[in-house]
């Protein structure tokens, strides 16, 4: 049996609207992962922009681990600390590849 590789989550909870869609987000990321030959991993919830734990809690998983690869709904998700470009940099810089599931956002 072939083991698929962990693929992260990322998500700001502050850029959608409701509960439901959060668990729809959620459930997108599940869906890519499996399309893509990953199995999906922590989903890191943001859920405090202004503290970016979840993305500190993110970066520090990429560091420590050989998971290379994260995903987000859409790239506006990771400007919580900075710009998405500077974030998607920071989790490249450490080897760890980003996809977007919606990929025009």
């Amino acid at each position: 049996m072939t083991t698929r590789p962990t693929l992260l989550g990322y998500v700001r909870a502050d850029a959608l609207s409701c509960a439901e869609e959060l668990a729809a987000a959620t459930d997108s990321l599940a869906a890519f992962a499996s399309a893509e030959g990953f199995t999906l991993g922590t989903v890191y919830t943001e859920r405090d922009t202004a503290e970016s734990a979840a993305f500190h809690a993110l970066l520090e998983e990429v560091k420590r681990s050989d998971v290379r690869a994260v995903v987000v709904p859409a790239m506006h998700h990771l400007g919580s600390v900075g710009t998405p470009a500077a974030m998607r940099q920071h989790l490249e810089f450490h080897q760890a590849h980003v996809w977007a599931v919606d990929s025009k956002a």
